[in-house]
């Protein structure tokens, strides 16, 4: 490309094909040079398409962010998101507060129905982060990992992990409604039943595709039958598990009916940061609950 032309600098001539590439997808020409002088690899283009490629360059930067966290899963077409194991080592961490720290933690966190009536809503939050021992966090942590990971594939890591609490305290809220004043609870099992949810619905990003209505019952009947697999056990908070596993589906509803161009309200990074303020938050909501 000859004279005038505007530059884009990139860091190895991979880079710059790969920038090349989303240009030409934009319908915006470039090429991929080496400065001789310098050595140094560019993309060359008109000038008058400078500011739309500088913008097509970093709405693709942010779509890709994080991408090196992302892996697909083999002959399933799901994206496994490896950030998915910092809501395992955040519930390990809690777990380890709850059992060293000198306060009585569960009795002040731990979903309470006369309590959450009489005006303590944060319970709802804070008893998805407890457990009653080692063996109740991994049987959460089990199959936790694997659902909040293809979660955060599926929806990003930031829109998955705020639905996932999300979902989470809507069980409780579903329990609560349920059962009677007396009801005590701890757990993240409506967590990890609510990214059960949330993947049940998946099969809406293929709207208006052939076949449409059968794979997107075939998609939900799946994940039900998977749902009375692990979320009907005796013993269990069966209401919790229900009312997690009704809130994914229909926050993934949500998520799966926004047009991917309006997704941008709910930006990843505010997603992320509210994942982790919200909790926090209720937990100083608790504090003189518990607190010496």
């Amino acid at each position: 490309m000859h004279p005038p032309y505007a530059k884009i600098l990139v860091r190895s001539e991979r880079q710059g094909s790969e920038w090349a590439l989303v240009l030409v997808s934009q319908g915006i020409e470039a090429t991929v040079e080496q400065e001789p002088e310098t050595g140094h690899w560019q993309l060359t283009l008109a000038p008058a398409d400078l500011a739309r490629a500088q913008e097509a360059i970093r709405l693709y930067l942010e779509e890709n962010r994080g991408r090196r966290w992302r892996q697909e899963v083999r002959f399933t077409g799901l994206i496994f998101d490896w950030r998915g194991l910092l809501w395992g080592l955040a519930m390990a961490l809690c777990f380890f507060i709850q059992e060293t720290a000198p306060w009585d933690m569960v009795t002040g966190g731990r979903m309470d129905a006369a309590a959450v009536r009489s005006g303590q809503w944060w319970r709802l939050i804070t008893a998805t982060t407890l457990h009653q021992d080692i063996g109740h966090l991994a049987a959460n942590l089990g199959p936790g990992l694997v659902l909040v990971g293809l979660v955060m594939g599926l929806y990003g890591p930031g829109r998955g992990a705020l639905a996932v609490v999300l979902a989470g305290a809507l069980g409780n809220l579903l329990g609560l409604a349920l059962h009677a004043a007396s009801y005590l609870s701890v757990g993240a099992s409506g967590m990890v039943m609510g990214a059960l949810g949330l993947l049940s619905v998946q099969s809406l990003r293929w709207r208006g595709g052939p076949g449409f209505r059968a794979l997107l019952w075939r998609g939900f009947l799946g994940g039900v039958l998977l749902f009375i697999l692990v979320g009907l056990n005796p013993g269990t908070d069966v209401l919790a598990h229900l009312g997690g596993f009704a809130a994914g589906s229909l926050l993934g509803l949500a998520l799966n009916l926004i047009p991917s161009g309006d997704r941008a309200i709910l930006s990843e990074t505010l997603a992320a940061w509210a994942s982790v303020l919200i909790p926090l938050a209720a937990w100083l909501l608790a504090w003189p609950a518990f607190a010496p």
